[in-house]
């Protein structure tokens, strides 16, 4: 799955509000997922489904990446969002609400149904108690299904746990262990959850920062005012940048090879460390491309 390109923001925008799928054209987000489930009241799920269809076929969005939130095959919209989502060609479907591994292989075989090519994503929320328990079940669907991401979905765990959110997010962090393990185990992209306060940027900085430490790939947004503190902190530091090339430049001298571990830059490094300085590298060329 590890195709580096950035995602570090990952904003909703909300399907039926056809004003703001116009100016996400504008956007420096790196994902735009167009949503259809929780963003858009029961009664307008036909005219969103048609707006987002319609903006996504319609182009002009660059070079972000573009995501279709679906409703859950169990609703009655979900089957006539996946079949139109699929027919107008995003780069990814995400799903709501998927507790197993069997939710995966149904909604994969909905997909190819549809028609959609091999290399449409599909990104799941990690949202449900019986998700996290199955977490690993979930994950393994990657070898035999278009599965390339999780997205965290905190606002629904911290329903479904009776969570109280706290700054630290002490209630998820076993969530947050579990998903990321399987993600990483697995080679998915792990996406964390949405901060809902909009005009506390000190709490926003925060949660994101938690979050890179942990080691998610990106946030989710709900607010444009929210993307740039989070691309600056998901961004590698021009430091390490320059660390990690140093390290590739370093292994790639016909002197060192052969070793295991070498010094560069007064660091002692594990050839184990390659693999990350060139991850870092490419990341920071692809945020560069765009």
């Amino acid at each position: 799955m590890s195709d580096h390109r950035p995602r570090r923001s990952c904003l909703y925008m909300p399907g039926a509000n056809e004003r703001a799928l116009e100016k996400a054209k504008g956007l420096p987000a790196d994902t735009l997922i167009l949503d259809l489930e929780d963003a858009v009241a029961p009664d307008a799920k036909s005219e969103a489904r048609d707006a987002v269809t319609s903006a996504v076929t319609g182009g002009g969005y660059g070079g972000r990446e573009l995501i279709i939130r679906i409703n859950g095959l169990d609703t009655e919209w979900g089957l006539d969002d996946l079949n139109a989502a699929v027919a107008a060609g995003p780069d990814g479907i995400l799903a709501p609400k998927v507790i197993d591994g069997g939710d995966i292989d149904r909604l994969n075989d909905a997909m190819s149904r549809a028609g959609a090519p091999e290399d449409m994503a599909l990104w799941v929320m990690i949202e449900m108690p019986k998700a996290i328990l199955n977490i690993q079940d979930i994950a393994e669907a990657v070898g035999r299904t278009r599965l390339t991401g999780f997205v965290m979905g905190t606002n629904d765990l911290a329903k479904e746990y009776r969570a109280q959110a706290t700054p630290d997010r002490e209630a998820f962090q076993s969530a947050f262990g579990l998903t990321l393990a399987a993600a990483r185990a697995y080679d998915l992209l792990a996406i964390d959850g949405v901060f809902n306060d909009i005009k506390d940027e000190a709490g926003l900085e925060g949660e994101c920062r938690q979050g890179r430490v942990l080691g998610f790939d990106g946030k989710t947004l709900i607010h444009p005012n929210q993307i740039e503190t989070c691309n600056a902190i998901f961004s590698p530091e021009p430091e390490a940048v320059d660390q990690a090339r140093a390290v590739i430049e370093a292994f790639a001298d016909p002197e060192n090879a052969g070793k295991g571990v070498i010094k560069v830059n007064g660091k002692m490094t594990e050839l184990l460390h390659l693999e990350e300085a060139r991850r870092i590298v490419a990341v920071s060329e692809a945020i560069a491309a765009l």
